[in-house]
C-alpha cells in the first residue's frame, strides 16, 4: 500500500513538473526594468504587498523585471524581513 501511494505521488510530481515546463513568461517590453535594488525593497515589502492585494489590484512581484538580479534581490529582501534562517535557530541562556 505504502509503495502504491509513493508510485503515485512519483507520478504526479512527474506530470506536474512536465506540465509546468512548458509555461513560459512574455518577454519584457520595459525600457528600464527594475533590477536588484528595487527587488530587494520588493521583497522587504512582501508581508505588505500581500495584504493590499488582498483588498485592492496590488502585484507583489514586479513584472517586467531584470530576471536574476531582480530574482537575488527579491529573496535577500524577503528573507531579511522575515528573519531568515536566524530566526530558527534556539536561544540557550
Amino acid at each position: 500500500m505504502r509503495s502504491k501511494i509513493i508510485g503515485i505521488s512519483g507520478t504526479l510530481v512527474i506530470c506536474v513538473m512536465l506540465i509546468s515546463g512548458c509555461a513560459h513568461q512574455p518577454r519584457p517590453e520595459a525600457f528600464d526594468p527594475p533590477g536588484f535594488f528595487l527587488g530587494f525593497i520588493h521583497g522587504f515589502l512582501i508581508f505588505f504587498s500581500f495584504i493590499a492585494s488582498i483588498f485592492s489590484d496590488v502585484r507583489i512581484y514586479a513584472f517586467p523585471n531584470s530576471g536574476g538580479w531582480y530574482d537575488f534581490g527579491f529573496l535577500l529582501g524577503a528573507g531579511s524581513f522575515l528573519g531568515g534562517s536566524a530566526s530558527t535557530g534556539s536561544r540557550s541562556g
